[in-house]
């Protein structure tokens, strides 16, 4: 199973345990076979748990609805405490896997539980209208992985069904905030959803998760390349109307290279492009349509035990912190968008000590946008990691957020994290 994903999204080596994680399937994986040998079932999984506080701006200046993520206090404070999952739920997956007429065949479902209160609605989008966070409630599940794949090493591998996409993946998957937390996002509130922010929005887009058909060629001297269509999903936070019909899938494709080049020094490079037109009927014989489009470029160097990486993307009505939330006007006037992400780690030992640096930044439509539209989010963070065995990981972060408004209204806020990272 391991093996056919990393045929689909091509990694250098080193990224190999940090997409174990994303994927929710870890090394160590349990793997059974049927009796004659012929399919293989695999289990596998994470759990995490963090502590997590924020300290809030004590004022509330006004940035555009939902687009600041800095916290903000209220009047009973500007302190929060939660307990949560980090930037990734819970995760049991299970996969089947085999190679029948030369071709190499798998499927596989992703199951994310949360442990946050959630008992409503998506349990990623938590405390709207209401807070939800309240006694003899349950947790949420995500279904975020439902696809199959067939292939093999001389014709390449198709991928259906719905899995992570390709723009932005890069850049989380090689977060180091991934096992941890990053930006507190809900986890500042008194409603926490099942996953933080980490660096998203600060720095990338949201992969997200999305139903797709992918073809990826086989590896030429470490270079793959992936094309694919997607389910066109509808614009959020911008745009007035109904959301119509789209008449095309979405686009999106990766180039992606490997090089070793040396036993100690390693180097990986990716780019992406992603396109999607967007639909509105604004009434009975009236509409309008943009298109949204983006690219983004990754490198990651490795020597020894230091790491490194820089990515940078740029979108067209492609909006911010997640695909076209805030990509247009209400008359369809695009919204440019662009930000980076840089992280640097080193390791000593058992424990590995990280810092990243990240900035998304968000352009008017033109001179008669809102002015309280959010400018730029950024952050900073810090944090500590300790294997304390092969599976287990514990972990500190400190990260600090900034949101600018195009009006010059900003706030600011700052959350520590402690918690634990087990992997199965």
């Amino acid at each position: 199973m391991t093996k056919l994903r990393g045929k689909l999204y091509p990694l250098a080596p080193w990224a190999a345990g940090v997409l174990i994680g994303l994927m929710g399937t870890p090394a160590g994986a349990v793997d059974l076979k049927n009796a004659d040998g012929s399919w293989t079932f695999s289990i596998a999984g994470n759990v995490n748990v963090h502590y997590i506080y924020s300290k809030c701006e004590d004022s509330n200046p006004s940035i555009g609805p939902g687009g600041g993520l800095a916290c903000v206090g209220t009047a009973s404070g500007s302190s929060v405490s939660n307990v949560g999952n980090g930037l990734l739920p819970a995760a049991f997956t299970f996969g089947v896997a085999t190679t029948q007429g030369g071709y190499d065949l798998s499927a596989h479902l992703g199951l994310f539980p949360g442990i946050a209160t959630n008992n409503g609605g998506s349990p990623n989008l938590q405390g709207n209208p209401a807070p939800t966070n309240t006694a003899l409630g349950t947790t949420g599940l995500d279904v975020r992985q439902v696809y199959m794949t067939f292939g093999n090493k001389d014709m390449g591998t198709f991928l259906f069904g719905r899995n992570f996409g390709l723009f932005g993946f890069d850049a989380i998957i090689n977060d180091m905030t991934l096992p941890g937390v990053g930006g507190a996002g809900s986890a500042s509130g008194p409603s926490p959803a099942n996953t933080t922010l980490g660096s998203i929005g600060l720095g990338y887009i949201y992969v997200d998760t999305l139903a797709q058909m992918d073809y990826t060629t086989p590896d030429f001297s470490g270079v793959n390349f992936t094309l694919g269509i997607f389910d066109p999903i509808n614009a959020l936070a911008g745009g007035a109307g109904t959301p119509a019909g789209k008449k095309a899938p979405g686009f999106h494709g990766k180039v992606a290279w490997t090089a070793p080049i040396s036993d100690t020094m390693k180097f990986y490079g990716s780019a992406t492009f992603i396109t999607q037109k967007q639909n509105f009927d604004t009434g009975a014989t009236t509409s309008y349509s943009y298109n949204g489009t983006g690219f983004d470029v990754f490198a990651r160097i490795d020597v020894a035990d230091f790491e490194a990486f820089a990515y940078y993307y740029h979108g067209s009505g492609l909006g911010t912190t997640g695909l076209f939330i805030r990509s247009a006007d209400a008359l369809g006037n695009t919204r440019d968008s662009d930000g980076f992400l840089v992280q640097a780690t080193y390791k000593v030992g058992q424990v590995k000590f990280g810092v990243n640096y990240g900035e998304s930044k968000l352009d008017l439509a033109n001179a008669a946008d809102d002015p309280t539209l959010v400018s730029k989010n950024r952050k900073v963070t810090g944090g500590v990691y300790d294997s304390l065995t092969k599976n287990l990981t514990l972990l500190a972060e400190v990260t600090e957020v900034k949101s600018d408004a195009h009006n010059g209204n900003t706030n600011k806020s700052t959350n520590f994290n402690v918690g634990a990272f087990l992997s199965f």
